[in-house]
Protein backbone atom coordinates (compact mmCIF):
# COMPACT_ATOMS: atom_id res chain seq x y z
CA UNK A 1 0.00 0.00 0.00
CA UNK A 2 2.84 2.43 0.82
CA UNK A 3 4.47 1.79 -2.56
CA UNK A 4 1.24 2.54 -4.46
CA UNK A 5 0.66 5.66 -2.37
CA UNK A 6 4.20 6.93 -3.13
CA UNK A 7 3.57 6.31 -6.84
CA UNK A 8 0.26 8.20 -6.64
CA UNK A 9 1.92 11.17 -4.92
CA UNK A 10 4.62 11.43 -7.59
CA UNK A 11 2.01 11.07 -10.35
CA UNK A 12 0.50 14.33 -9.11
CA UNK A 13 3.70 16.12 -10.11
CA UNK A 14 2.95 15.55 -13.80
CA UNK A 15 -0.84 15.35 -13.73
CA UNK A 16 -1.68 18.35 -11.58
CA UNK A 17 1.41 20.51 -11.13
CA UNK A 18 2.94 20.47 -14.61
CA UNK A 19 -0.06 19.72 -16.79
CA UNK A 20 -2.69 21.74 -14.94
CA UNK A 21 -0.49 24.39 -13.33
CA UNK A 22 -1.81 23.72 -9.83
CA UNK A 23 1.20 25.00 -7.88
CA UNK A 24 -0.71 24.69 -4.61
CA UNK A 25 -0.31 20.92 -4.98
CA UNK A 26 3.43 21.44 -4.37
CA UNK A 27 2.53 22.60 -0.88
CA UNK A 28 0.46 19.46 -0.32
CA UNK A 29 2.94 16.86 -1.56
CA UNK A 30 6.33 18.46 -0.92
CA UNK A 31 7.84 19.24 2.46
CA UNK A 32 8.29 22.94 3.23
CA UNK A 33 12.03 22.31 3.71
CA UNK A 34 12.42 19.90 0.79
CA UNK A 35 15.51 20.07 -1.41
CA UNK A 36 15.16 19.98 -5.19
CA UNK A 37 18.35 19.32 -7.15
CA UNK A 38 18.37 20.18 -10.83
CA UNK A 39 20.01 22.26 -13.54
CA UNK A 40 17.42 25.05 -13.22
CA UNK A 41 17.95 25.48 -9.47
CA UNK A 42 20.21 28.17 -7.99
CA UNK A 43 23.64 26.58 -7.53
CA UNK A 44 22.14 23.20 -8.47
CA UNK A 45 19.83 22.83 -5.45
CA UNK A 46 16.77 24.72 -4.36
CA UNK A 47 13.76 24.80 -2.12
CA UNK A 48 10.14 24.00 -2.76
CA UNK A 49 9.61 27.69 -3.60
CA UNK A 50 12.49 27.64 -6.10
CA UNK A 51 10.93 24.58 -7.72
CA UNK A 52 7.58 26.36 -8.03
CA UNK A 53 9.36 29.34 -9.62
CA UNK A 54 11.06 27.03 -12.15
CA UNK A 55 7.73 25.37 -13.01
CA UNK A 56 6.16 28.80 -13.51
CA UNK A 57 9.05 29.86 -15.74
CA UNK A 58 8.69 26.78 -17.98
CA UNK A 59 4.88 26.94 -18.05
CA UNK A 60 5.06 30.62 -19.05
CA UNK A 61 7.44 29.82 -21.90
CA UNK A 62 5.57 26.66 -22.94
CA UNK A 63 1.92 27.23 -21.91
CA UNK A 64 0.76 24.04 -23.64
CA UNK A 65 3.37 21.89 -21.89
CA UNK A 66 2.51 18.28 -21.14
CA UNK A 67 4.57 15.99 -18.92
CA UNK A 68 3.98 12.26 -19.08
CA UNK A 69 5.68 9.67 -16.92
CA UNK A 70 6.69 6.92 -19.30
CA UNK A 71 7.75 4.81 -16.34
CA UNK A 72 7.55 5.05 -12.56
CA UNK A 73 9.73 2.71 -10.53
CA UNK A 74 8.94 2.51 -6.84
CA UNK A 75 11.34 1.09 -4.28
CA UNK A 76 10.30 1.74 -0.70
CA UNK A 77 10.54 5.51 -0.16
CA UNK A 78 12.20 6.23 -3.54
CA UNK A 79 10.23 6.81 -6.75
CA UNK A 80 12.07 7.14 -10.04
CA UNK A 81 10.16 8.83 -12.83
CA UNK A 82 11.31 8.61 -16.44
CA UNK A 83 9.34 11.27 -18.25
CA UNK A 84 8.74 13.04 -21.54
CA UNK A 85 7.73 16.70 -21.86
CA UNK A 86 6.28 18.44 -24.88
CA UNK A 87 5.41 22.05 -25.49
CA UNK A 88 5.39 24.97 -27.88
CA UNK A 89 7.58 27.99 -27.18
CA UNK A 90 4.97 30.75 -27.27
CA UNK A 91 5.85 32.65 -24.11
CA UNK A 92 8.76 34.52 -22.57
CA UNK A 93 11.74 32.57 -21.29
CA UNK A 94 14.42 34.36 -19.23
CA UNK A 95 17.53 35.04 -21.28
CA UNK A 96 15.82 34.47 -24.63
CA UNK A 97 14.84 37.59 -26.55
CA UNK A 98 12.64 35.99 -29.19
CA UNK A 99 9.70 33.64 -29.02
CA UNK A 100 10.29 30.89 -31.57
CA UNK A 101 6.88 29.23 -31.81
CA UNK A 102 8.76 25.91 -32.10
CA UNK A 103 7.60 22.67 -30.55
CA UNK A 104 9.92 20.65 -28.36
CA UNK A 105 10.02 17.12 -27.05
CA UNK A 106 12.49 16.43 -24.25
CA UNK A 107 13.02 13.64 -21.78
CA UNK A 108 14.33 13.40 -18.27
CA UNK A 109 14.58 11.40 -15.10
CA UNK A 110 13.61 12.56 -11.64
CA UNK A 111 14.33 10.63 -8.46
CA UNK A 112 12.00 11.47 -5.58
CA UNK A 113 12.57 10.62 -1.92
CA UNK A 114 9.44 10.52 0.23
CA UNK A 115 8.75 10.35 3.95
CA UNK A 116 5.35 10.38 5.65
CA UNK A 117 3.49 10.79 2.35
CA UNK A 118 5.38 13.86 1.12
CA UNK A 119 8.39 14.49 -1.10
CA UNK A 120 11.39 15.52 0.96
CA UNK A 121 14.05 15.56 -1.76
CA UNK A 122 14.31 15.21 -5.52
CA UNK A 123 17.06 14.99 -8.11
CA UNK A 124 16.36 15.80 -11.74
CA UNK A 125 18.26 15.48 -15.01
CA UNK A 126 16.71 16.66 -18.25
CA UNK A 127 17.72 17.11 -21.87
CA UNK A 128 18.35 20.87 -21.89
CA UNK A 129 20.80 20.48 -24.79
CA UNK A 130 18.03 18.89 -26.85
CA UNK A 131 15.64 21.67 -25.88
CA UNK A 132 18.05 24.42 -26.96
CA UNK A 133 18.75 22.53 -30.19
CA UNK A 134 15.06 22.13 -31.00
CA UNK A 135 14.47 25.82 -30.32
CA UNK A 136 17.27 26.61 -32.78
CA UNK A 137 19.56 28.43 -30.36
CA UNK A 138 22.50 26.04 -30.64
CA UNK A 139 23.79 23.54 -33.12
CA UNK A 140 26.12 20.62 -32.62
CA UNK A 141 29.42 20.34 -34.47
CA UNK A 142 28.90 18.93 -37.96
CA UNK A 143 25.31 20.08 -38.32
CA UNK A 144 24.56 22.43 -41.19
CA UNK A 145 21.62 24.26 -39.65
CA UNK A 146 20.87 25.64 -36.24
CA UNK A 147 18.90 23.16 -34.23
CA UNK A 148 20.99 20.24 -35.53
CA UNK A 149 18.81 19.56 -38.60
CA UNK A 150 20.71 18.73 -41.77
Amino acid sequence: MILENNKKIVSLVADEIWNQGKLEVCDEIMSVDAKYHGPHMPNGAGTRENWKQAITMYRNAFPDCRVIYEELIVCDNIVIGRWKATGTHTGNFPGIEQITGKQIVISGITIYKLANDIIIEAWEQLDLLGMWQQLGFISLPGSKLKGGKK
